[in-house]
């Protein structure tokens, strides 16, 4: 048995699921308040086919609000508010820096991201059904084994990914797809996120 056979067998999903939420909670929160929303690694997992060696490149990714707790008629209004487009991404930074991620336990553990229309690599992830999202930075590093849904326009995720997007991409094409990547915690793992 390899040590990271080891370390998926030992780890309890659960505190797994709350490291990794508390971690992305304050990655994002940090990207907000010190890097103007700029994303980096920490949100940006490198995606890997569970047939495959090889990695396929990295995503940015989102997490949302759980249902109970949804800002997406709030994200919606700040963008449409103004055409300053300096104005709506100061408001975003402002708004999403504050409390917004402060609170690990109002968020889901399904994470999304956005490709253009007719991604090929949008395609194959999808086709192949699971996939291993691989976030690393700051000492961290998590594997997560997820599975993949192609949102449809009606799902809440769907609603918040567009509606995020649109404060920092205005010209985002409505044909955007959007992916959500549904953790498997018991197959996923994590190394240096435990105290």
């Amino acid at each position: 048995m390899n040590v990271l056979d080891d370390l998926k067998m030992n780890v309890d999903p659960l505190k797994l699921k709350m490291a990794f939420l508390k971690w992305q909670c304050r990655v994002r929160q940090i990207l907000m308040r010190d890097n103007n929303g700029r994303p980096d690694a920490s949100i940006s997992p490198a995606i890997k086919l569970n047939s495959e060696d090889e990695q396929l490149g990295s995503v940015i990714t989102l997490i949302h609000k759980l249902p109970q707790f949804s800002v997406t008629s709030e994200l919606q209004h700040m963008a449409k508010k103004t055409f300053d487009l300096a104005q709506r991404r100061d408001q975003a930074i402002q708004f999403l820096s504050s409390s917004f991620y402060q609170k690990h336990g109002e968020f889901s553990d399904i994470f999304t991201a956005t490709f253009a229309p007719n991604s090929r690599g949008a395609k194959k992830i999808h086709e192949h059904g699971t996939c291993t999202a691989i976030f690393e930075a700051f000492n961290q590093r998590f594997d997560v084994k997820c599975k993949i849904w192609d949102l449809k326009e009606s799902n809440p995720f769907y609603q918040s990914t567009i509606a995020h997007n649109k404060l920092f991409n205005p010209e985002l094409h409505p044909s955007t797809i959007v992916l959500a990547f549904e953790p498997n915690w018991k197959e996923s793992f994590s190394t240096n996120s435990f105290a």
